[in-house]
């Protein structure tokens, strides 16, 4: 019976054997060639190249560190740049200085990672400004690294005797001052060396330059034909409240062989998907696969929010764990009533705003340009009354171009002068409409979002609509029992207790008074070593400001 390695085990062992080369590399290129080596190649080769063999191998040093950690995920690209760089070090190491045994290590190496190289199957991740402030700190480290290491092992190849601190200063000092005329080399390889730290970290900039203006040469954005075919597959088949937040701009798209969409952002190498896959029924379970499949190419971790209960056996026969993440509310409004005492507060507050002149219009699209600005700065007071931003992913922001899709409900006092607004969107196949953007101005009187929501459900049943969908209510319903898991419990103690930082319980309150019907929302993931990368990657993804334009 043959022995196979588990693929994971092949991908790290190379990923550490080429961080060790890597760092071999800079050893050899800090310290100087053996002298009867030396005689040895000046006398039989043609090329007077020792030098430069030891600032190529320096630079290889860095990339191949570089790469080391590209190879730990598998990246193809990777692959491929470190046997390049192998296929030079090899050659450079022998006409450096007949460095048999480096080039033995290298030309080993090199030999595993064409044998291996079925491992290494993800592609590249997307460009990002994080990947190029890693690349800064990188070449920065690299530099100083460098030449702390260089002074302190060449020590008698200057007039200073260099101790580790001494080392550190001086390579500190010649990038600060551009040059130190204390520092007297006295062997040509002190020289050289003193020179090579600029053009090791010319070579490191440079490269740092590259990672960092490589996010806005190269954007990852769906294009205007994927735009287009993400908007009639979710008219055909969208019927949730998060349909059309899935064609809003912070997204990707990915189309399933079935016909389904799954929208998504990139946040820490969290493939962030909202919702469920939007399409054919039967295309569910093939949809979900296929984008598991296509984040295991990429080297992503996917995870599903706010997925629907009935969904639930789709994801757990393909190995993902459920969290459940609140319950979302929907109010049926066709038994929508003022009437009874349980309703007394709600109606008291609509009777008084009425009394007081208070009317409501809604408006549909076009909006003018006169409308949609003085919606602008109601909205921006909303904002910094509570000192907040714009969020995303899960909801809508305020933009002029996506307010004109949808049906604005105006709430105006007994002046005319509007007070509030809230945007009315469509779940497209299903008889449900929701609403997203909900805003008041700061000196607002009491009960207006009472009698905003009163009124929105007033509108919806002229319009014959059947439900209306008032968003999730985070942490609600979750760990009420002791059986409940850990977590669950753990979810249930931030529910009851952090209502000073974000008000969890005082939102599901106001939801709850117009006697909803609650149905629970999961995040979906694929292990739960996973969960703690996927919740800070779904917080960034909603606390992200919107009108900015987000790395990927």
């Amino acid at each position: 019976m043959r022995f196979k390695l588990p693929e994971l085990t092949i991908v790290r062992s190379i990923s550490l054997l080429t961080a060790a080369m890597g760092i071999v590399n800079v050893l050899s290129a800090v310290t100087p060639s053996l002298k009867d080596r030396l005689k040895l190649l000046e006398e039989y080769s043609p090329f007077g190249v020792s030098r430069g063999g030891h600032l190529t191998s320096a630079l290889a040093g860095f990339a191949l560190l570089l790469l080391a950690v590209s190879l730990w995920r598998g990246k193809r690209v990777g692959w491929l740049l470190t046997v390049g760089i192998l296929s030079i070090s090899i050659p450079t190491h022998l006409i450096k200085g007949l460095d048999y045994e480096e080039a033995a290590f290298a030309a080993l190496l090199l030999v595993l990672l064409i044998l291996t190289r079925r491992n290494f199957r993800a592609r590249s991740d997307a460009p990002s400004v994080r990947a190029g402030l890693y690349a800064v700190s990188a070449s920065l480290g690299f530099t100083l690294a460098y030449g702390v290491l260089g002074f302190y092992l060449l020590d008698r190849h200057f007039q200073v005797n260099f101790g580790f601190w001494a080392a550190i200063r001086q390579t500190i000092v010649m990038f600060v001052a551009f040059y130190d005329p204390g520092l007297q080399p006295i062997t040509g390889f002190g020289k050289y060396f003193a020179d090579s730290i600029y053009m090791v970290g010319a070579g490191t900039g440079a490269y740092a330059l590259f990672m960092l203006l490589r996010p806005v040469l190269a954007r990852l954005l769906p294009s205007t034909d994927e735009r287009a075919r993400a908007w009639d597959i979710v008219r055909a088949h969208g019927r949730s409240s998060l349909a059309r937040y899935a064609l809003f701009d912070d997204k990707l798209h990915y189309f399933s062989p079935g016909g389904s969409l799954i929208s998504y952002v990139i946040e820490n190498r969290v493939a962030l998907a909202l919702g469920d896959p939007i399409g054919p029924p039967e295309d569910l379970e093939s949809a979900i696969q296929s984008f598991k499949d296509l984040c295991s190419l990429n080297d992503w971790v996917p995870a599903f929010y706010q997925i629907m209960p009935d969904r639930l056996d789709a994801y757990q026969k393909l190995n993902f764990d459920a969290l459940p993440l609140g319950q979302e509310a929907s109010v049926d409004v066709s038994a929508f009533t003022l009437e009874g005492s349980e309703n007394k507060n709600v109606r008291n507050a609509y009777n008084k705003m009425l009394r007081n002149g208070y009317k409501v219009a809604v408006q549909s699209p076009p909006h003018s340009t006169r409308m949609l600005r003085e919606l602008r700065s109601i909205s921006d007071d909303w904002l910094a009354t509570r000192g907040m931003k714009e969020m995303g992913f899960s909801l809508g922001w305020f933009d002029e171009e996506y307010l004109n899709t949808c049906p604005i409900l105006l709430v105006r006092d007994g002046e005319g002068f509007i007070d509030a607004f809230a945007n009315i969107v469509t779940e497209f196949q299903a008889n449900e409409v929701a609403v997203d953007l909900m805003r008041h101005r700061s000196f607002s009187e009491k009960g207006i979002m009472d009698f905003l929501f009163v009124s929105l459900f007033l509108w919806a049943k002229e319009q014959g609509v059947a439900s209306f969908n008032l968003g999730l209510s985070t942490f609600s319903g979750i760990g009420e029992k002791r059986a409940d898991p850990a977590l669950q419990r753990t979810i249930r103690f931030i529910y009851e207790n952090v209502n000073r930082f974000y008000n969890f319980k005082g939102l599901h309150a106001f939801k709850e008074k117009f006697h909803p019907v609650w149905s629970r929302r999961y995040l979906a993931y694929p292990d739960p070593v996973n969960l703690p990368a996927v919740s800070i990657s779904l917080i960034r993804a909603n606390f992200r400001s919107s009108s900015a334009e987000g790395e990927r």
